[in-house]
């Protein structure tokens, strides 16, 4: 026998040294969130995101040197039935001005502006301070529009704007965070006593996913002064994190447990779990490293933000399951199975768990084709919706609307739709060239009137801002539509190919672009369509390698490839089939936007292609398993799947159940993340490794293990078959 694996000797030297292994660990997790706080945290600015013509349009904008905007809030003035009585709000509007001029930080208050319908007054209150901070400052402008309502029962006077928007979200979604992350330990804990029936069993997987999740957030932090960081980075850590660090605790605890009953010793059983879990953990590890640099592809800050997020919290799960992992079962021995709780341990440690399994798994063994065609036709007609999906940035009416800010911004569209989405076109020119683009500008902002597109002009005619310097000029044109209609887009389409062009084309040394938030959407799903092919090809072509090259075989590789492709394009349907319609709204609690949220479909590619090849590998390595023992390859299958499906979906519904927490945050962005995750890992922890996997090998049979002789292990055949004796009866489907 050669030397072992060098992965190997890292959990034997572990399992023989315990408490150096732990106490390395300990350091290790100390050194990196220490040093990653002292290095602070570098995080990416607007420009690191600019994609597209919208992003050349910000970043002509940051060049002109503009002055920041001061943040500008309101004090909303509606009846609360009928018409509003224009006396009463004037005296209102009044006091509401009289008692803002006196609160701190209120640079200016503006005179009240009455809606065209007369349904409303508003009164603008400018800000003094950081435009960018302005809602954490927003608290005492609210306790003063709520003295004022209080004098004023029969009148809705309600503060709505910018910062008090921002305000009401961020304590809405940082208490919707807060629920997730107290929500996810639990149910984690209680799903993983449920599948060991001990504590200290159920807690060490806990640990080693907490402990990665640390290590990893302080190794991002230093990360990000190479690839500056996003504020969604660090949730993606903890729940990527959560996700592989219990599985592979999982793998590695299960098949320690099971080589201790069948009586080695406890460093034995962790060799052994080392030489075969560890080793899916590697390779399994491998698989979701290669699918998470896929989104360096992308071009995308916020993408190489999440690539190395997540790349480094699986990489240190990998290395904690090969060091800490091997020294805490060694050391705990059988205290590892303590305290037990008596219900559930006596459920768990039966040892004849595969009679369920074999039942589900009676069609495919017993009709493979037939099984296999009806069961790749069922997921392709629910990936069927897929080809319809639209990508659009969620709007400000996919807001959660339980907050009074939004009830009142709703009431401030409807009464003062001019205030509604902007395009900017912004023209970089000579300074010498200033008075011609202005000119230019004017004229394009007159020929958008009469366009149902767009919005009429002010009184003040048409709204220009140039930069002190004179190189960049801005036009603000209004459009009455929401951000992600198709009547907006529309307007930018027409500005871009029409309008623009025509009126600045003959202005010499004169760059343009047009931007705004209908803008940012349309450009970033452009952008998605094209990097998605790139990504997805990348993905594919590496992955394919690692599975050839790990199991000497072209097929096993092809089938793995072609799994998790079905099973990623079913999540895709699902959720264009959710979150396309209205159907679900009532049912899931949010409001369809009519699209799939733009970055979604490349972030779900490459995590679910990466998650569900912990699955594969680890059922595979046990179906090769038995087929090196000489099994035949439907028994091999049936072994495999039975002895590691127990495994699998303990996994598969502690990932399903934290992905689900995800899916009840008041955003369409994490609806559509979390359902999409939890569809998807249990789509493919059942139906395709309990149905269409078994199928396939069993189809195929010896034809699995086909490879090229270059691929082949040396001294053996192309199939991975050692000839030993023939299998004992009694070992054969065991499991």
């Amino acid at each position: 026998m050669g030397r072992r694996p060098v992965t190997v000797r890292m959990a034997r030297w572990s399992a023989e040294h315990p408490w150096r292994a732990i106490a390395l660990w300990v350091v290790f997790v100390a050194v990196c969130f220490v040093g990653g706080n002292a290095a602070g945290l570098n995080e990416a600015t607007a420009q690191d995101d600019a994609i597209g013509e919208a992003g050349r349009a910000y970043v002509m904008i940051e060049e002109g040197g503009f002055a920041d905007e001061p943040a500008v809030d309101n004090v909303l003035i509606t009846a609360r039935s009928g018409r509003l009585d224009s006396a009463a709000a004037g005296k209102a509007a009044d006091d509401a001005a009289a008692k803002l001029r006196t609160v701190t930080g209120v640079a200016e208050v503006g005179k009240p502006i009455p809606a065209r319908d007369g349904s409303a007054l508003l009164v603008p209150i400018t800000m003094a301070g950081d435009p960018e901070t302005a809602s954490d400052r927003v608290e005492p402008l609210r306790a003063a529009t709520a003295e004022v309502q209080q004098a004023h029962p029969d009148l809705r006077v309600e503060q709505v704007g910018g910062p008090s928007i921002g305000k009401a979200l961020d304590d809405t979604l940082g208490g919707d965070f807060k629920r997730a992350e107290l929500l996810s330990l639990p149910v984690t804990l209680a799903i993983l006593i449920v599948v060991f029936g001990a504590l200290i069993a159920a807690g060490v997987p806990l640990l080693l996913a907490l402990s990665s999740v640390i290590a990893a957030m302080g190794l991002s932090t230093l990360a990000s002064h190479l690839v500056p960081s996003t504020d969604v980075t660090s949730s993606v850590i903890l729940l990527i994190g959560m996700a592989v660090g219990v599985d592979y605790s999982l793998f590695y605890v299960r098949r320690e447990r099971e080589e201790r009953k069948k009586g080695r010793g406890h460093v034995d059983a962790v060799e052994i779990a080392a030489e075969t879990s560890g080793h899916a953990v590697v390779v399994s590890g491998t698989a979701v490293v290669i699918a998470m640099a896929g989104l360096f592809l992308a071009g995308d800050t916020t993408f190489s933000s999440l690539a190395v997020g997540s790349i480094l919290v699986v990489t240190v799960a990998v290395l904690g399951s090969l060091t800490v992992l091997p020294a805490l079962l060694a050391k705990l021995g059988r205290w590892v199975d303590r305290p037990r709780v008596p219900f559930l341990w006596r459920l768990t440690a039966r040892t004849s768990t595969g009679g369920f399994w074999r039942r589900v798994l009676h069609p495919a063994l017993r009709w493979p084709a037939v099984t296999l065609l009806v069961s790749v036709l069922a997921l392709l007609a629910l990936a069927a919706p897929a080809l319809g999906m639209k990508l659009k940035f969620p709007g400000t009416e996919d807001l959660p609307r339980t907050t009074p800010a939004m009830q009142a911004y709703d009431r401030l569209a409807a009464s003062y739709p001019s205030n509604g989405t902007t395009h900017e076109v912004v023209v970089q020119a000579p300074a010498s060239s200033a008075a011609s683009v202005r000119g230019a500008l004017e004229n394009l902002a007159q020929k958008t009137q009469g366009n149902r597109l767009f919005a009429p002009l002010e009184e003040s005619g048409p709204d220009i801002e140039v930069s002190p310097d004179q190189t960049v000029t801005v036009l603000h044109i209004a459009t009455p539509f929401t951000s992600r209609s198709d009547e907006a887009a529309d307007s930018l389409h027409e500005l871009r190919s029409e309008l623009v062009p025509a009126a600045l084309g003959g202005i010499g040394g004169a760059s343009y672009a047009v931007g705004g938030g209908v803008a940012d959407s349309e450009d970033y799903a452009e952008h998605i369509w094209k990097k998605l092919p790139i990504v997805a090809g990348f993905v594919l072509i590496l992955t394919f390698l690692v599975m050839a090259w790990t199991f000497r075989s072209v097929i096993v590789a092809l089938t793995a490839i072609g799994l998790n492709l079905l099973s990623v394009s079913a999540a895709y349907g699902l959720l264009v089939l959710v979150f396309q319609g209205n159907w679900a709204e009532g049912l899931l609690g949010f409001t369809s936007m009519d699209a799939i949220v733009s970055w979604l479909p490349l972030f779900l590619f490459v995590v679910l292609f990466g998650l569900s090849m912990d699955y594969h590998v680890f059922v595979v390595s046990r179906i090769r398993e038995a087929v090196q023992r000489g099994v035949p390859t439907r028994e091999a299958v049936a072994e495999g799947i039975t002895g590691s499906a127990g495994t699998v979906s303990s996994a598969a519904l502690v990932m399903v159940a934290v992905f689900s927490i995800f899916a009840t945050l008041s955003t369409i962005d994490m609806k559509q993340l979390g359902i999409g995750l939890a569809a998807a890992i249990l789509l493919d922890a059942t139906i395709i490794r309990a149905v269409v996997l078994p199928s396939a090998m069993t189809l195929l049979g010896k034809a699995n293990w086909w490879a090229p002789r270059f691929m082949r292990p040396r001294g053996r055949h192309a199939a991975p078959v050692v000839a030993p004796p023939a299998p004992e009866p009694e070992l054969v489907g065991r499991h």
